[in-house]
């Protein structure tokens, strides 16, 4: 496996330690309330308080719904390695949070330490003949830079052709990608505010 394997539920799953801090903070993203989310929980907004505050332990199967709701994958609140001193410091290659995505050929991990910052940092890969079916928007802002491969961009009506080297900024305009090419394509993204 990669270092962007799936965590299984099935294996030991030990939450990230910032669990309440990156729920808190992906709801807001969201632009939903604490009732808003514990009602579609159907739990109290006072559990779901303690457990954005880290007073409180969701099981597994809260955490799954949680993750449904947030349109994350749970393995985003899952920790895959990270030594106890390099904990909200360090990020090593192997010990990348996976994000998940429901783009067939869109691999992404989480190259902040987690989601507690004004922005967090995306490692996405490109598979060969990727692409978004439809465009989207988000309300962020994002600077992105290409390390590797080709991609190609529409933001609104302009068509790009981006390369290795290039960097490109998002505005919560409509955008669509694809990779056409047949080598993936590496992009790191800095988005404000965090959205996974």
């Amino acid at each position: 496996m990669g270092i962007f394997h799936e965590v299984s539920l099935l294996d030991n799953p030990v939450t990230v330690p910032t669990l309440g801090a990156d729920i808190r903070a992906l709801r807001k993203a969201r632009g939903m309330t604490l009732v808003d989310l514990a009602d579609a929980l159907d739990r109290s907004v006072g559990w779901l308080s303690q457990v954005e505050r880290d007073k409180s332990h969701p099981a597994i199967a809260d955490l799954g719904r949680m993750a449904e709701l947030l349109d994350v994958s749970i393995s985003s609140f899952l920790q895959v390695g990270a030594a106890p001193e390099e904990e909200g410091v360090i990020v090593r290659a192997d010990a990348r949070r996976p994000i998940g995505s429901r783009t067939d050929g869109l691999t992404e991990a989480l190259l902040s330490p987690d989601l507690t910052d004004d922005f967090e940092v995306i490692h996405s890969t490109f598979a060969p003949g990727s692409k978004t079916q439809e465009p989207q928007s988000r309300p962020t802002q994002e600077v992105c830079y290409i390390v590797t491969g080709r991609f190609d961009l529409t933001v609104g009506e302009r068509h790009f052709k981006l390369s290795a080297g290039d960097s490109f900024r998002l505005r919560g305009e409509p955008f669509q990608w694809s990779n056409p090419y047949d080598t993936p394509c590496e992009i790191i993204w800095v988005i404000s505010p965090p959205i996974y």
